[in-house]
């Protein structure tokens, strides 16, 4: 299967597991299709604006310790979901807490995921 599709489907499954395990976090609407299109909203904005805002914060993730980065993540969690719910397919997020748990989780799922996929292709 093509690595962007692989891609996409991991991202689907770590928003879907954000928005059933976070607690602050609801979805718009609960089927399959809204989360692939999520993922491909996330997707889109993570490569469009995640190097952006990394070279415009770079002294706050250096005096950080990178810190910062997971405010970033935080914000493009929170960012997809808003622009997701302009279409109909997002979340709604109701801190900042629950946006941090969210990201989180989603690049956890994420990082796992991508583990073991990567793992079953080299086999």
């Amino acid at each position: 299967m093509p690595r962007f599709l692989v891609r996409w489907l991991i991202n689907a499954v770590a928003l879907y597991a954000a928005v059933a395990f976070v607690p602050g976090i609801h979805a718009q609407s609960g089927n399959w299709l809204s989360f692939l299109w999520l993922a491909l909203i996330f997707g889109f904005l993570n490569a469009l604006l995640r190097p952006l805002l990394k070279v415009l914060t770079c002294p706050l993730i250096i005096l950080t310790l990178g810190v910062f980065t997971l405010v970033i993540n935080t914000f493009l969690f929170w960012l997809a979901g808003s622009v997701g719910t302009n279409f109909g397919v997002g979340f709604t997020v109701d801190g900042f807490g629950a946006a941090l748990l969210g990201a989180l989780v989603v690049s956890v799922v994420s990082i796992v995921l991508t583990f073991l996929f990567k793992e079953d292709s080299e086999d």
